[in-house]
């Protein structure tokens, strides 16, 4: 499973990567699996490893007093989920990070991904332009969900994560969207007929 992660890095970096760094990674990464809805964080409890999805689905939310689940993050493959705040922090996790479908993973420790961050320069350019890209992505995001309707907001997602609206159901969507499943529905059946 490391050699997608690998393939994955070079669209980060222009330097290959030696030996000694492919073997550095190799050494970071644990692979592992995990069953539909089986958690990789779950609230309450630290989220100890970060995971990089080779191949299937995660999510990640928040259940609030009365129960309702708020997706705050869909994931596929190639992309990184955990909860960033407890993973650096080392404190409880309020969300909850489990898997979508079936899922194929590689996880990294907090102390794994620093040690990385010095050694391999490929790792650590890969990180700063993902944390460019999260900011840039959460801004978007923000002022969306604050100033855009919701036929806006879902045109943006569709532009933005044209992969994530095929692999995840509606009432997802509407929960990471901020709308109910019926506004979904309506706005949807807008564009068609559009």
């Amino acid at each position: 499973m490391v050699e997608a992660f690998l393939e994955y890095l070079k669209q980060f970096s222009t330097s290959p990567l030696s030996i000694e760094e492919k073997a550095l990674l190799d050494q970071a990464f644990i692979p592992s699996r995990l069953r539909k809805r089986q958690y990789l964080v779950q609230a309450g409890e630290p989220c100890r490893n970060f995971a990089f999805i080779v191949k299937g689905s995660m999510r990640q939310y928040i259940v609030d007093e009365k129960g309702i689940e708020h997706i705050v993050q869909l994931g596929v493959e190639d992309w990184w989920m955990g909860d960033r705040e407890s993973w650096v922090k080392g404190t409880p996790s309020v969300y909850n990070v489990d898997a979508w479908e079936d899922t194929q993973m590689l996880l990294i420790t907090r102390q794994s991904a620093l040690e990385l961050l010095k050694k391999v320069p490929a790792f650590n350019e890969m990180t700063c332009q993902l944390d460019e890209r999260n900011n840039i992505a959460n801004q978007r995001r923000l002022t969306s969900s604050i100033s855009s309707q919701a036929e806006k907001r879902y045109a943006e997602f569709i532009d933005w994560y044209p992969e994530l609206a095929e692999r995840f159901p509606q009432h997802l969507i509407a929960s990471y969207l901020g709308i109910t499943k019926d506004t979904l529905s309506r706005v949807k059946r807008q564009r068609m007929q559009k």
